[in-house]
Formats: structure tokens, sequence, C-alpha cells
């Protein structure tokens, strides 16, 4: 059963990743009006280095399914707690907890911190 958590975990924080990605490009940066055109690129590489960051720690998530109950799988679950509870407070904070991005982050810290 933890190592289902930990790989439903992994998947479901790259499947987020991919979304959040995926809005930045398709949905903001189109609309977006930010000049000077060097601060526009910075954002968006801003912006997808959490995407990038969120795919490793659900690429980790997955393989820390594959150890036993070794201090790297538990520095695994830990950092990825971190890192994705980070966001889903953020996302919540600031959308008041009605998108359902952050409740999707908090269902995959739920999922890391069951297969710890």
């Amino acid at each position: 059963m933890h190592d289902f958590a930990l790989q439903a975990a992994g998947v479901l924080a790259i499947l987020i990743a991919i979304v959040h990605g995926a809005i930045a490009e398709f949905r903001v940066f189109p609309t977006a009006q930010i000049e000077p055109r060097s601060m526009r690129r910075l954002l968006r590489m801003v912006w997808q280095a959490s995407t990038v960051a969120w795919i490793c720690l659900g690429t980790l998530l997955i393989a820390a399914s594959t150890f036993g109950p070794e201090p790297a799988r538990r520095w695994i679950v830990a950092l990825a707690a971190v890192a994705l509870g980070y966001g889903a407070i953020g996302n919540m904070v600031v959308t008041r907890g009605r998108h359902f991005g952050g409740w999707l982050m908090a269902g995959a810290v739920a999922l890391a911190l069951i297969g710890f």
C-alpha cells in the first residue's frame, strides 16, 4: 500500500506539472502584457522552473517506491511534501481554495505522506 501511494503521488505530481506548464504556454503568456521583453522571458522561465521541479519530484517519488524503508526514501518523501505543499498552500491562498490545482497538489502531498 505504501509503495502504491508513492507511485500515485508521483504520477499525480507529474500530471499537475504538465497541466501547469501547458496552462502557462497556452493561456497565461499569450495574453500577458509584460514589458520589457527580457522580463517576459524571465517570468516564463521562472514559471516553468516549478513545472520541471514538480516533474523531477514526481519521478523521484515513483523511484522511491522501489526503495526499502531507507533514509533516501524518507528524505525524498519529506522534501517532495514540502515543495508540493508549498505550491498547494500558495495556490489555495491566492485562489481562496477555489482552484482545483491546490487541492490536487494537497492530494499528492497526502499520498506521499501515506507512502512515508
